[in-house]
């Protein structure tokens, strides 16, 4: 089964303008399938493949000259063999052809340092995330109920393969640490970076602490640093980092860490399906889930995502702000399916005594079906959160 993916265009947009092309994104995110349905008739060669990467490694000239098409060529998993990237400028200088090298990898730090080190001004960068909320709707594979969603996640195989949650996020898990971790760092305890991971799952949705992370692990605080980096850069978990740009000095200015997927979350914290509706960290899950949702959205776009929380030190706080040049967009979310008058306190709050002027922008997004009646325009179903955008 193929499922359509939102940024097709953008990607397509890219190509028109320069010769190279990157797709980054975490692995089984579907960047190979999509670039061998846009770039069809490009050759494709996976520097998986050891045979392959010796030989790009040995004698990158030839390698180039015997795997590029009249089209061009994609180069899957391109983090193997930065060292190809001089040899690929020195070619698309030559021939001035754009959309003729489509390079992919799961690697963001690698693969993003050694680009714009060789790359400048030559290559469009896209992010592809696994399945947003808008992709599944379009190809009538957005589940009913929140549980289903958090439980399940949003990686392709999940839907295009039905591959059970549980089996694919286990080996996804087993395959990134004993693999991807050791490529991107040398880490000679593995079990204890697979015990770190589960605590960050556990503290979804919370005050990054490196001082609880490090005694809990047994390590310091620079090489809980050094690992949050590590998930950072393979697309496992992200940072949200606070707003605060004039409205005072008592804010909170500490990130909140999230995960780019709850099925991976939900593996590693062992919750089933069943459990998550009375579980303590559905809550978090959610949050999670439709701030990773609104990072897909500006991805899919070609956009740069602008989006913070905010909290000052008595305590209040809104869940999301969307940053759009001069206008803020401030998102409370709550995984109840019943609406409540009180969703909007937070919100309220921020107008009255922080912006301080005339403010009409504002949501709450909740766990309820798109089906489900509601009492206010502004509270909007996670199943209908693309209305934020489309406004």
């Amino acid at each position: 089964m193929i499922i359509k993916r939102d940024a097709i265009e953008d990607i397509k947009n890219g190509a028109k303008h320069f010769p190279i092309v990157a797709i980054l994104g975490p692995r089984q995110s579907g960047k190979t399938t999509l670039a061998q349905i846009i770039f069809k008739n490009h050759n494709y060669v996976s520097l998986e493949d050891l045979d392959l990467r010796s030989s790009a490694v040995n004698d990158p000239r030839t390698f180039l000259m015997s795997n590029v098409n009249e089209h061009g060529i994609i180069l899957d998993e391109f983090q193997f063999v930065p060292e190809l990237l001089s040899y690929i400028k020195t070619i698309v200088d030559r021939e001035q052809k754009n959309g003729f090298f489509i390079l992919t990898g799961s690697q963001n730090f690698l693969m993003n340092q050694a680009i714009t080190q060789s790359l400048a001004g030559r290559v469009s960068i896209h992010t592809l995330l696994p399945l947003s909320i808008d992709e599944l709707e379009k190809n009538n594979l957005l589940p009913q109920e929140i549980e289903t969603m958090l439980y399940k996640g949003c990686y392709p195989a999940i839907y295009s393969k039905n591959i059970e949650p549980d089996l694919l996020y286990k080996n996804y898990l087993k395959t990134y640490i004993e693999r991807d971790v050791r490529q991107l760092t040398n880490i000679g305890d593995l079990v204890l970076f697979q015990t770190f991971i589960t605590l960050c799952a556990a503290r979804i949705g919370q005050l990054l602490n490196i001082t609880s992370l490090s005694n809990e692990c047994g390590v310091s605080d620079n090489t809980i640093k050094r690992w949050l980096t590590i998930l950072e850069a393979s697309y496992v978990v992200f940072r949200l980092y606070p707003y605060h740009t004039s409205f005072g000095k008592r804010l909170v200015k500490t990130p909140k860490l999230y995960f780019y997927d709850t099925g991976i979350a939900c593996n590693l914290l062992k919750i089933k399906e069943d459990e998550l509706a009375l579980h303590p960290n559905k809550g978090n899950l959610f949050e999670s889930f439709i701030i990773s949702d609104f990072l897909k959205w500006h991805y899919n776009h070609g956009q740069t995502p602008n989006i913070y929380f905010w909290r000052d030190k008595t305590g209040h706080e809104i869940d999301c702000i969307i940053v759009d040049g001069q206008k803020l967009t401030p998102i409370e979310i709550k995984a109840s399916r019943t609406s409540n008058p009180r969703f909007f306190e937070g919100i309220n709050y921020w107008k009255d005594s922080v912006v301080k002027k005339e403010f009409k922008n504002g949501f709450v997004i909740y766990g309820a079906s798109a089906k489900q009646p509601k009492a206010h325009t502004n509270i909007l179903s996670w199943q209908a959160i693309n209305k934020i955008f489309n406004k």
